[in-house]
């Protein structure tokens, strides 16, 4: 983690480098008779939040995938939008609770150049979908079902929960994460400064 990356809210960000994959540590998260699939390296997020400053800010990877309705997505693609990439699983109580906010956030910011995109980890298809149908989600959503696709942000803030919310500056930087369930208040307070900073020159 850059030397200069500020904790915004008590607690230090839990140093899990590779435990989202490798399954150790695994945890289930149990809701009614849901629970995390076995194998799934599932981990809990703590809560913690990191804001990075410019100068400390990464490229982000070059994220390539399918979208749950036939798609396809490229990160690239979206330089000089602010993308918020939340990593999620139609099984994970935590991720059903921020739904809806993320939902919402989406939908109110999506004028200001703010695109949210999910990213579905360990599930099959068709719960994920029945989770996007629920929560009346209509921003993409990238199918990573080996949770590959996170393993691309091994140099600069992973992943290492789910849910975790990595957000990507207009220049196409990782800007800043949330270990665990994201609130309206926190997702504005990383989102709307990147909002006004300048996009890139074209």
């Amino acid at each position: 983690m850059p030397a200069r990356a500020r904790l915004v809210r008590s607690g230090a960000a839990v140093a899990f480098v590779g435990l989202l994959l490798s399954g150790c540590a695994a945890q289930a998260e149990t809701s009614g008779a849901e629970t995390a699939p076995e194998g799934s390296g599932f981990v809990a997020g703590d809560g913690s939040i990191v804001v990075l400053d410019e100068a400390d800010r990464a490229p982000a990877p070059d994220l390539v995938g399918e979208t749950l309705d036939g798609g396809q997505f490229r990160l690239a693609d979206h330089r000089g939008e602010v993308v918020v990439l939340n990593v999620w699983a139609s099984w994970c109580a935590p991720c059903r609770a921020e739904a809806p906010v993320l939902a919402q956030v989406a939908d109110d910011l999506a004028d200001d150049g703010v695109l949210f995109v999910g990213l579905d980890t360990r599930d099959s298809d068709a719960a994920a979908r029945g989770f996007v149908d629920r929560f009346d989600i209509e921003y993409p959503n990238v199918i990573d079902r080996d949770g590959r696709l996170q393993l691309l942000f091994a140099d600069s803030l992973p992943p290492q929960a789910i849910p975790s919310t990595v957000v990507i500056d207009r220049q196409g930087r990782v800007a800043g994460r949330i270990l665990g369930k994201a609130s309206e208040s926190t997702l504005l307070a990383l989102i709307e400064p990147l909002v006004a900073e300048p996009a890139p020159e074209s």
